[in-house]
């Protein structure tokens, strides 16, 4: 018998809250506005960290282009082994701090596109610099970060990074959400590595 989602996600949470984050999948209001901040068009590489139960990936392949490479990274085994079962032409690691390494492993350079539903309040500083420093590095020049959070506490360290086109609350969702948009400047194209000491 097959795992309801919302009772997979809840058991992730139980073993390991830190880095499950809450306590239900992202709502399918979330899962619209985060698909509908993603320039589809433009899209032919794309990577989702932290997909859980897959409420967002369920809509990210319905606006997929043909033959575009998906990465999905996700540490729970239990929510991974469900999302290969449902969507198996996708590739799957289980760790975003080797988002770089296992993306040049399969010949890919950069990514047009990351969502990131990752927990970062919840993680080390020195965890959270090394997934924003893989993010920045893996994404191509003028390439977007979709990344929701349940707080603004990351809003500082992301408009060191890149480019903020906007931040949306979408109150709704249980709990409410801060949807944040931004984008690799174009002036980095030949930076492969970011300093992230300061933040």
């Amino acid at each position: 018998m097959k795992t309801s989602e919302p009772l997979l996600f809840l058991q992730g949470f139980l073993r390991n809250p830190k880095r499950v984050g809450s306590l239900l999948p992202s709502s399918k209001l979330l899962a619209r506005k985060i698909v509908q901040s993603v320039r589809w068009d433009e899209v032919r590489t794309i990577a989702e960290l932290g997909p859980g139960t897959g409420a967002v990936t369920r809509l990210l392949r319905s606006h997929l282009p043909k033959s575009a490479t998906v990465f999905l990274f996700e540490r729970d085994p239990k929510m991974r082994n469900n999302l290969k079962k449902t969507y198996p032409e996708f590739m799957y690691h289980s760790n975003a701090s080797y988002l770089v390494k296992k993306m040049h492993q399969e010949h890919i350079h950069q990514l047009d596109n990351i969502i990131c539903g990752l927990p970062f309040f919840n993680f080390s500083r020195e965890m959270r610099q090394n997934i924003l420093s893989q993010i920045h590095t893996a994404l191509r020049p003028g390439g977007t970060l979709v990344l929701y959070q349940y707080s603004l506490h990351m809003r500082k360290q992301l408009a060191e990074l890149f480019e903020m086109e906007k931040i949306q609350f979408v109150p709704f969702s249980f709990p409410p959400v801060f949807v944040y948009v931004c984008h690799k400047r174009q002036d980095e194209g030949q930076r492969e590595a970011i300093d992230l000491g300061k933040i």
